[in-house]
């Protein structure tokens, strides 16, 4: 099955009956049927987490096309492997995992090697600046944007997906060190992106 997003929408037939086979779904259900190879509920699945699952693909993805990339190789991998998911557990949560495992496959670990070089950590904790609180998400997408991508990648699993710093150097290959340093210094560079930002507004 092969969806295509080049243009931004879900192509999708029928959209009346889907909307009224949507409302009569839960999200068991509609895993089941999936697991049942039901067309229809595979094409609702798309439409109603592919847009969680590309705001996962941006956070990563070097640019909008990249991301679209990177989303469709993760819906085929989940239909791939729905028939192992056993109802423990969020699902969109699984989802998640399956999305930032596939982005960080996109992103060859020679384009890590030059800025995941551990550097020795400061002896104060670095907080994040209170500032953040008051930015809207597609601001702070923005600045995380900017940052290299071994700083952005780290920060992303660390903080808006959750994973440990062990978890993040098995995953990339690294040492729980160099996670931690370049979390701390991806978190320098936002704030001193952010202050540059804040200074170009006034």
């Amino acid at each position: 099955m092969v969806y295509s997003f080049r243009d931004g929408k879900n192509h999708l037939s029928h959209s009346s009956h889907l909307t009224i086979y949507t409302s009569l779904l839960t999200e068991k259900k509609l895993i089941q049927d999936c697991q049942n190879g039901i067309k229809q509920s595979q094409y609702l699945l798309v439409k109603r987490y592919s847009g969680m699952l590309l705001s996962v693909c941006r956070r990563y993805a070097r640019d909008e096309a990249m991301a679209k990339d990177v989303l469709q190789e993760t819906l085929i991998r989940i239909f791939q492997n729905i028939g192992r998911y056993e109802h423990t557990g969020s699902f969109e949560a699984w989802m998640r995992r399956i999305a930032v495992r596939r982005s960080l496959q996109w992103l060859e670990k020679s384009c890590f090697q030059h800025e995941l070089q551990p550097v020795e950590a400061p002896g104060n904790q670095y907080a994040d600046p209170e500032i953040y609180a008051q930015m809207g998400a597609e601001e702070i997408m923005g600045l995380l944007r900017e940052l290299p991508k071994g700083f952005r990648t780290v920060f992303n699993l660390n903080v808006v997906e959750g994973y440990t710093h062990k978890e993040i150097a098995a995953l990339l290959g690294i040492t729980e060190a160099t996670s931690r340093s370049q979390l701390l210094r991806a978190r320098k560079l936002l704030q001193k992106l952010l202050i540059q930002q804040k200074k170009m507004v006034v």
